[in-house]
């Protein structure tokens, strides 16, 4: 995510070039053609126009709903924050002490397994899906701390928070956030029946146990199921159709002044194709909220905040430090 003010003109503009770049081409082509060939093949703008305004609702509308999704992932993110503090507060207050029983050690490792269970589902939502772009995470060249942490692995990143055995277990299973949360569960009643835990207190264990299921449903569902393709697919071929007709209409317009105007069909078609491309691409990298891109939720930042928080309730040592601010962006 970029976090600096504002995106500089430039940078937009290296972002989305190419559709300016083609349809200045486009336009010189089809000026070209008019003035070689004397050929009336100009079109009146008001049909033009109307197209565009139609285009235009269709991408505010593809553009809210690609809003919608990313604004969706980050709420789910800051509800899994606050859950994860209550779990952790809740485990280190609510435990019994016992003769016998090192209760110190106990909430450590609960603790721990569940900022397992933050990585694991952080790692998951990274996964690259067909519609998603096809760069990934690993090829984010602006942050190159992130990246490094990344190309070494989620073995390497669970293995500071739960044992070597308990992560072959998991990695003999499809999802596992889910096993890590259900092991939570089975040390909750095995607590209960140690009496370290109330009964009551069990069932508020569980109860905060189902949100977190919920949350990380919530993030599933986002991850899983694109914006239909409908949508995206019909607003770019409708973008494509209009901004094909802007030369022949602006021809028809600049015709009317001296002949010189006809090649100001060139740099004006150029814009406005790009605007409604950039318009269209704005809403297409916004679809999907965890693909690892320069403006989705930076759940990676979110989840070294979380595993501070946490360790410090631990009065843990080397705890790890946020990760920087590269290139104005966040992960």
């Amino acid at each position: 995510m970029y976090v600096n003010r504002n995106y500089g003109f430039w940078m937009t503009f290296k972002w989305s070039r190419k559709p300016f770049y083609y349809g200045l081409a486009y336009a010189a082509i089809i000026t070209v053609l008019y003035l070689v060939t004397e050929i009336k093949f100009t079109l009146p703008w008001q049909p033009i126009s109307i197209i565009g305004i139609a285009v235009s609702f269709y991408l505010g509308f593809k553009n809210n709903s690609s809003y919608d999704r990313t604004w969706e992932a980050r709420k789910i993110w800051g509800a899994i924050v606050n859950d994860s503090r209550t779990f952790a507060t809740a485990v280190l207050t609510m435990i019994h002490e016992k003769s016998g029983e090192n209760t110190e050690a106990i909430k450590k490792e609960i603790v721990y397994r569940h900022l397992a269970w933050i990585i694991s589902l952080r790692y998951m939502l990274r996964i690259p899906k067909t519609w998603e772009h096809k760069y990934g995470p690993k090829n984010t060249v602006f942050v190159p701390t992130y990246t490094e942490i990344l190309n070494n692995g989620l073995d390497k990143e669970l293995l500071e928070y739960i044992s070597e055995s308990e992560l072959q277990h998991y990695r003999t299973k499809t999802n596992i956030p889910s096993q890590i949360l259900k092991k939570q569960s089975e040390v909750i009643r095995e607590l209960t029946l140690k009496g370290l835990i109330s009964d009551f207190k069990q069932v508020w264990f569980h109860q905060l146990i189902g949100r977190l299921y919920d949350n990380q449903g919530m993030a599933e569902r986002i991850k899983n199921f694109p914006l239909p393709r409908q949508y995206a697919s019909v607003a770019l071929w409708m973008t494509y159709v209009f901004c094909a007709l802007i030369p022949f209409g602006l021809l028809d317009i600049f015709l009317t002044s001296d002949e010189l105007w006809i090649w100001m069909t060139i740099p004006f078609s150029g814009l406005i194709i790009w605007i409604f491309f950039l318009m269209e691409r704005i809403g297409d990298y916004s679809e999907n909220p965890f693909e690892g891109a320069y403006n989705d939720v930076p759940i990676s930042s979110i989840t070294r905040g979380i595993e501070i928080d946490l360790r410090e309730m631990l009065n843990d040592e080397k705890i790890p430090k946020p990760y920087p601010v590269e290139n104005g962006f966040l992960m």
